[in-house]
């Protein structure tokens, strides 16, 4: 429309932050259901046994394991690889929106959203 200004508008970032969250916990849901199908073919005849408690293997309680994992198609990689896909995505909208106030010049908007990021990250990373 003529006399619309173009760039970053309060509507596209509303719209393009809606896609990432709707893309985002799509991706995240079919990699769980992908891991999900990979871990019952594999293993979905063996039976649990409830006695004794196994924690998660060792390599999957890292970053670089569930990646590894994850890219070597065995199921409970693919699985960890899509909840860590959903646990990034509020946080890629959050740094999304760091970006937008930043290009519309919102000081006050990119401290709120700088802060709800830090806190996103100290409650993820935060030392224990």
């Amino acid at each position: 429309m003529a006399g619309q200004k173009e760039g970053w508008t309060d509507r596209r970032v509303e719209i393009f932050i809606g896609n990432l969250l709707r893309i985002g916990v799509t991706a995240a849901a079919i990699i769980v259901v992908l891991g999900g199908l990979v871990y019952l073919f594999r293993r979905g005849l063996a039976l649990p046994d409830f006695r004794s408690f196994h924690s998660e293997q060792i390599e999957l309680r890292h970053v670089e394991g569930i990646v590894k994992y994850a890219f070597s198609f065995h199921g409970r990689g693919l699985i960890q690889l899509g909840l860590l896909v959903l646990i990034a995505t509020p946080i890629a909208r959050v740094i999304l929106s760091i970006f937008a106030f930043l290009h519309q010049r919102d000081k006050m908007y990119v401290t709120v959203t700088c802060i709800v990021l830090a806190v996103l990250c100290f409650s993820l990373f935060g030392i224990r």
